[in-house]
């Protein structure tokens, strides 16, 4: 039997980019599997980070202006991004997407959708059979149901899409807690926790 395990390769600031698909108003009103304010949360930050990072980000909506409103006002703001308005579902299937993706000359692409099992899932499937690394911010990609977003995970696990959070996915470019960009990350990604373990080690350190 044929190993089918690749050597790690892992994500960095020259091989990434960042694919934001359908962040919109109108579809996260619908999202049960994360609150609002925590997907909103995840998002914003993933989108800082990856700027702090220096990563292209391309960002596309679908049927803005009929179906699913506007894109969420936080993210637009916080991203600097190649911006598509399209009608296809898979945004792969756009040519200004495609064009987008290609331009960027990266071949790991980090997705993050609503919903996760069509608006994340069916780009990063489709990069996957371009031969490109396809990866998905589970955490920055919200659905309508505990059903979905099992079946959606599962397919995108059965295409050869690596899932993961979006902090461990900027983590890994961020690679070195010395690059001079890390501030910056780490306040991008907004994590309590690590506040207060920063914090604590402030107090002791005086």
């Amino acid at each position: 039997m044929t190993n089918q395990v690749r050597p790690y390769e892992p994500l960095t600031s020259e091989n990434a980019a960042l694919i934001l698909v359908d962040h919109q108003i109108g579809l996260m009103t619908g999202v049960r599997d994360y609150s609002t304010g925590e997907l909103k949360h995840n998002v914003v930050a993933l989108a800082k980070a990856a700027r702090a990072l220096k990563l292209p980000i391309v960002a596309t909506t679908t049927a803005r202006d009929s179906m699913w409103v506007r894109r969420s006002p936080n993210s637009s703001k916080r991203c600097q991004a190649s911006r598509s308005l399209r009608s296809s579902v898979n945004a792969f299937d756009d040519a200004r997407v495609a064009r987008a993706i290609e331009a960027t000359g990266r071949k790991k692409l980090i997705f993050a959708g609503i919903s996760l099992e069509v608006c994340a899932a069916f780009p990063a499937i489709t990069a996957v059979g371009k031969g490109l690394d396809a990866y998905v911010a589970v955490d920055a990609s919200g659905t309508f149901s505990e059903t979905k977003r099992q079946v959606g995970l599962l397919r995108m696990l059965q295409a050869g899409v690596i899932l993961s959070d979006s902090a461990t996915l900027m983590v890994e470019i961020l690679k070195d807690n010395a690059r001079p960009e890390a501030g910056e990350v780490y306040g991008a990604m907004d994590m309590a926790w690590a506040k207060l373990v920063g914090q604590i080690a402030h107090a002791y350190g005086k």
